[in-house]
């Protein structure tokens, strides 16, 4: 069964990636209007995507102007999906401050501007939906647990969970009909994770990219890693009023991943 998002307006962040991609095209299924926004331009919408935005999640210019035009086009914003992340594996010896600063401005300022900026919109949309407006933000199994070689992005996406749970609470306390949630991933087939684990072998941390990709894969308890689609399809539940109990929540996507 699809859930129902018809008549809502949905906008995903890092929308030309993976999980953003498929995020659009499960959010566009479910009935949503969705508007695409990432870095790479608006010009290639992923399928499903209504219109599409160039954003630099970190430029709060360009966050103005996209909430601008949704503004003008549509006066609301039932959904936001901070997906916009980066990942970059490096000897903590080695991490320059730009290089930290650059990890955390992506995944955690990106999260702060998106919720900070849409808000109005966000409030305007809470009424005409059961569950309220709702915000998905993109942590991950990264969050909860360390990992060699990543402990920038791992102190992002543990911010991102925090952030998540002191705005439900804020929210909620001044009245705010909009909940906010986090995904928590674990590994997922997509270009970044290949990216992640040629950067391994660069290290010389495993002899090849597939020894980096079987190791990850058996490391999860489904013996597998994800497909873009199957986050998207939880990100879609968190949108969706049949989610509307769920507030200031982590869901975990990771096949099994923390079990141990």
């Amino acid at each position: 069964m699809i859930l129902s998002l018809d008549n809502c307006i949905a906008l995903v962040t890092g929308a030309n990636g993976g999980i953003g991609a498929a995020t659009c095209t499960a959010l566009a299924e479910a009935g949503a209007t969705v508007l695409a926004a990432d870095l790479s331009g608006a010009d290639s919408l992923p399928a499903g995507a209504h219109h599409g935005y160039t954003l630099d999640v970190t430029d709060p210019d360009q966050w103005d102007r996209v909430v601008a035009d949704i503004t003008q086009r549509f006066g609301h914003l039932d959904i936001l999906v901070n997906n916009a992340g980066v990942d970059r594996i490096e000897r903590f010896e080695d991490i320059t401050l730009d290089s930290w600063r650059h990890t955390q401005s992506i995944n955690v300022d990106g999260v702060f501007l998106g919720t900070q900026k849409t808000l109005p919109l966000l409030k305007a949309a809470a009424p005409r939906r059961r569950g309220g407006a709702s915000v998905i933000s993109l942590s991950s199994i990264a969050g909860f647990v360390g990992a060699d070689f990543n402990s920038a992005y791992c102190a992002s996406k543990g911010a991102v969970r925090l952030l998540t749970k002191a705005l439900a609470l804020e929210f909620s306390s001044l009245g705010y009909s909009v909940r906010i949630n986090c995904v928590c991933p674990g590994g997922v087939d997509t270009g970044m994770v290949d990216d992640i684990f040629q950067r391994y072998v660069d290290l010389g941390v495993v002899e090849s990219a597939q020894v980096a990709y079987d190791l990850s894969a058996r490391s999860h308890a489904l013996g597998r890693m994800a497909q873009p689609a199957e986050i998207a399809a939880g990100v879609r539940f968190l949108a969706s009023d049949e989610a509307s109990y769920m507030h200031g929540a982590e869901l975990l996507l990771d096949g099994g991943y923390t079990a141990r």
